[in-house]
């Protein structure tokens, strides 16, 4: 079994990923870390660029765990693209990184985190930055 990751180069998206990475220890599994966007990967500020990447990969390398990195631009939504690669791997277990936003910040941008709650097919992990 795996444990997913959607990882965002933001404090909620590297809570996510140190939380994942004490699940996984704690589990022995490997993790997948998902990284996307729609197809405006140059604006997107969700998108890791590649020294964020670097940063990943040396922290998943320190760590210790077992890991593959997929970083996708498909033209889907974040949520779609991760559940998704729940579905594919069949997924024990989906960390994601939570903020705080305001009821019409959640109604004009959508909240991927609730369609991602609402519609995986695993148990999901909602972390705060601290």
């Amino acid at each position: 079994m795996t444990i997913v990751v959607g990882y965002t180069p933001t404090s909620a998206g590297r809570a996510a990923l140190n939380t994942a990475i004490t699940e996984a220890r704690k589990s022995d599994r490997p993790l997948v870390v998902v990284n996307t966007s729609r197809g405006d990967a140059l604006d997107d500020p969700a998108f890791a660029q590649p020294a964020d990447l670097d940063w990943v990969r040396a922290t998943l390398e320190q760590a210790g765990v077992a890991f593959t990195i997929r970083q996708e631009v498909r033209g889907r939504e974040a949520a779609d693209e991760l559940i998704g690669v729940l579905e594919e791997v069949e997924a024990e277990l989906c960390v994601i990184g939570i903020r705080r936003r305001s009821a019409v910040g959640k109604m004009v941008l959508g909240s991927n985190a609730h369609r991602i709650l609402m519609d995986s097919p695993c148990p999901v992990l909602t972390v705060r930055a601290a």
